[in-house]
């Protein structure tokens, strides 16, 4: 965990293309909040086989020039192809994009195929070979496992693959055991990874909501916090309270042991992301 302490800390902010007229007027809004905030980078989300692409170009162009804040996209591999890729990387290249989200992306729902990529892995090698050292290359990291992964080890091996392509840093799955982040630090530390790898920060606003989101991705509520929020029923107010206090004395206890930087799961909203980065001080 000490070599994390040696990279500059970078605090950023991650959004989803929206959908529909009333999501795009959402979205502009949160962005006017949280731009004074000045996060060193932002990061577009892309739906499965690529299904946001076009939403996906303009939200980081949006973010990118009208806004006046880097914009990172992601780019998901599977049901790809090379060329339609190839496409992808020259649009971002010639638009000033200078930072990508590179990952194996879910399988879209009825497809069989994974198309021309399997893995992340390969990904980041085709990003290097077809652009060089153009993009600063952000990869995902699983302190709990990568739900798909038959076993840790497996999974620690996939990602100093991904590194060992050309990825420059790492964001992380979400999660509230500051220790898994440790432990999974060291583990990388012990084969030879030495990346920065940024924390990603999920807020608690709704329990249904991060307890299906939990499920979906393998991120593991504490037994303590889950009978907290449980008891706290349809009381709202004293679940963002409480979900206020937790994340921010998660996030302090990262920072102050050595963690990289912080990355936010925004979904598109701006006050519980706001909140918790005025109690940390990002705001000088």
């Amino acid at each position: 965990m000490e070599s994390q302490r040696k990279y500059p800390k970078i605090f950023s902010l991650e959004f989803f293309p929206p959908k529909s007229a009333e999501a795009e007027r959402t979205l502009r809004r949160a962005l006017a909040k949280l731009a004074p905030l000045k996060p060193r980078f932002c990061s577009v989300t892309f739906g499965a086989g690529g299904s946001t692409r076009d939403k996906t170009f303009e939200t980081v162009l949006d973010i990118q020039q009208r806004v006046g804040i880097e914009a990172a996209p992601h780019i998901s591999c599977i049901a790809s192809t090379r060329a339609g890729i190839r496409e992808v990387l020259h649009g971002y290249r010639e638009r000033g994009i200078r930072r990508l989200v590179a990952l194996r992306g879910d399988m879209p729902s009825g497809m069989l195929s994974a198309g021309e990529f399997r893995y992340a892995s390969e990904l980041v090698a085709f990003i290097r070979q077809e652009t060089g050292d153009h993009f600063h290359v952000e990869v995902a990291a699983y302190p709990e496992m990568h739900p798909q992964a038959p076993s840790m080890e497996a999974d620690l091996r996939n990602f100093k693959r991904k590194v060992e392509a050309g990825a420059n840093s790492a964001i992380t799955q979400y999660f509230f055991n500051p220790e898994a982040y440790f432990r999974f630090v060291d583990d990388c530390q012990r084969l030879g990874v030495d990346i920065p790898i940024v924390p990603g920060i999920m807020p608690i606003t709704n329990y249904a909501q991060i307890a299906r989101f939990s499920e979906q991705c393998g991120a593991d509520i504490p037994r303590w916090m889950r009978k907290r929020l449980e008891a706290y029923g349809d009381d709202l107010e004293s679940i963002r309270a409480f979900g206020l206090d937790v994340v921010t004395d998660l996030c302090r206890r990262l920072l102050e042991q050595g963690a990289p930087g912080l990355h936010f799961y925004t979904l598109n909203k701006a006050d519980a992301v706001m909140k918790l980065w005025h109690r940390l001080g990002l705001d000088g």
